[in-house]
């Protein structure tokens, strides 16, 4: 499945009209704050990041999308799963990450497109665990991994930097609410 519909957004593969609304948010100190070392991208590395979100779903079945707004059509950025080969804390390295322009935050769309992921991960690909990893001062993801149902596991150094990582297991999304 290439394309995910929810309520307002649209998840689907990426085109190459894309490259410069994502570059434009890339090259944002606000949008980048929180990744890796926090420092904007040029054109070129944003490219070969698209570069690697479409040779990772060729090479996986799954990836990020990019994020589409359904009303009017425009790049809001991107949501959807990814495997980090380099995850360190047990055998689940399939995490759920968001990427949004900052025109869109505080609106719930990196929760809807979190939650439409976690699902998809779930119910299509049929994963056991889904995780999330995120710098301890990012509070508005971390929200969003909780508010998609993760949990947080622990605190550790990854790609040099100190992380909070969250997850969610299979057995835990599928009950009920009124179990929880």
């Amino acid at each position: 499945m290439n394309e995910v519909e929810t309520r307002r957004l649209l998840l689907r593969r990426w085109r190459s009209e894309d490259l410069d609304p994502y570059a434009r948010i890339c090259a944002d100190a606000e949008a980048m704050q929180y990744i890796g070392s926090g420092a904007p991208l040029t054109r070129e590395q944003s490219e070969a990041q698209i570069s690697r979100f479409v040779r990772h779903w060729d090479e996986h079945g799954f990836g990020l999308w990019a994020v589409e707004h359904r009303t009017s059509g425009a790049f809001v950025g991107f949501v959807g799963l990814v495997h980090q080969d380099e995850w360190i804390e047990g055998e689940h390295k399939t995490e759920v990450g968001w990427r949004l322009d900052p025109a869109y935050w505080g609106r719930g769309f990196a929760t809807e497109g979190a939650v439409a992921s976690v699902r998809y991960g779930f119910e299509e690909l049929g994963l056991e665990r889904i995780i999330s990893i995120i710098q301890p001062a990012n509070a508005a993801s971390r929200r969003v991994a909780e508010k998609a149902g993760l949990t947080p596991q622990g605190e550790v150094r990854w790609r040099g930097n100190d992380v909070i990582w969250y997850a969610i297991d299979r057995e835990e999304w599928c009950k009920p609410e009124a179990e929880g």
